[in-house]
């Protein structure tokens, strides 16, 4: 796949994904990137501009392209374990790869230990979802599962308590049960979490807000239960 932008590259090279073409700008004059990669003893062929728009489909490319192996995702057999307190988010039915990316970046921040989504639907990871989130797709685990319901009904019998966002409901985020595994699902940009979703989960809490504007972009909401599940231990 071919990923663009100097941080995504840097994380790719510290991660040591393996790159099969590395293009970088003839005209550029970051010597500081070019030096990292004399340090890394990765190579590169040159490319001008219109080389390097054309590669990346003319995103914001910083001037180096690369094509690399693809990203690796997780089964939750892989990642869950019953022993040790475990944070988690559930995108159901995210569509927007910017906000994924996001929500990667926010993941990576607490140290979360996975992202679920469903096979089914669930936002590829693209070069877009690497640029937004600035290389944290490299240290991200994200598990793609069969389906949503089944995996919570999962979570919860390994004692994982599935807490659901809601704007509807009394309880809030200062709510959320103290020093024990938390998944927390984070619903579709437009319509929120489906309806057998929202059952499962055995907790919903709101995010309070205190302005006219009665709702937040998925990837701020998110980070804000990312932070507060982290503050529950």
């Amino acid at each position: 796949m071919i990923i663009y932008g100097k941080n995504v590259i840097k994380e790719a090279i510290f991660a040591q994904r393996t790159i099969y073409k590395l293009y970088v700008d003839d005209q550029m004059n970051d010597h500081r990137f070019l030096q990292f990669l004399k340090d890394k003893h990765v190579s590169y062929q040159k490319a001008d501009k219109n080389e390097l728009n054309k590669i990346s489909s003319n995103q914001l490319h910083q001037g180096v392209c690369a094509d690399v192996e693809d990203y690796q995702t997780y089964e939750l057999s892989d990642v869950l374990k019953e022993n040790k307190i475990q944070h988690f988010i559930i995108l159901d039915g995210i569509e927007d790869p910017h906000n994924l990316g996001a929500v990667m970046r926010t993941a990576e921040a607490v140290q979360l230990d996975g992202i679920l989504m469903s096979k089914k639907g669930a936002v590829p990871l693209t070069a877009t979802v690497a640029k937004v989130s600035s290389g944290a797709i490299e240290h991200v685990k994200v598990i793609l599962v069969p389906n949503i319901n089944q995996a919570i009904l999962e979570l919860k019998k390994k004692g994982v308590w599935v807490v659901g966002t809601d704007g509807n409901t009394d309880k809030t985020y200062e709510d959320l049960p103290k020093n024990v595994s938390l998944a927390v699902v984070m619903g579709n940009e437009g319509e929120g979490i489906r309806p057998l979703v929202k059952q499962n989960c055995d907790l919903l809490v709101k995010i309070p807000m205190y302005g006219k504007i009665n709702s937040l972009n998925v990837s701020v909401a998110a980070a804000l239960m990312m932070y507060k599940m982290k503050a529950s231990l």
